[in-house]
């Protein structure tokens, strides 16, 4: 499962790349040193909603956009997680037959045997 502060971190620090501004440059304009927004950025703070606030405004991103590209990258995760989830559910089934299937894994993998 994903850690808030990660995706948090890795969004803004998507935003402030694609405005191609470096760590100094927003540190400086949030007034938030540049060794914790480095921090928040590598998902190692989990930064107050108003710290929050001063990184989008130094950006010039409303945080509700920060807060929708967290939401649409969480959703993502979780999805894969899911799918990731019911493949190894199937997988697990495979190599781990139902009680009686004496047949090997490469047997149960290609299906029932016709009569």
């Amino acid at each position: 499962m994903a850690v808030l502060r990660q995706v948090v971190g890795e969004t803004l620090r998507g935003l402030r790349l694609r405005q191609r501004r470096t760590l100094r440059e927003v540190s400086s304009s949030a007034r938030v040193s540049l060794g914790y927004l480095s921090e928040v950025e590598r998902g190692q703070k989990e930064p107050s909603s108003e710290l929050l606030a001063a990184i989008c405004g130094a950006l010039d991103v409303e945080l509700s956009e920060l807060f929708r590209e967290v939401t649409d990258t969480l959703r993502r995760e979780e999805k894969l997680a899911v799918h990731l989830g019911s493949v190894r559910g199937s997988e697990r089934a495979r190599l781990h037959p139902a009680p009686g299937d004496s047949r090997g894994p490469q047997a149960r993998a290609m299906g029932p045997v016709a009569a």
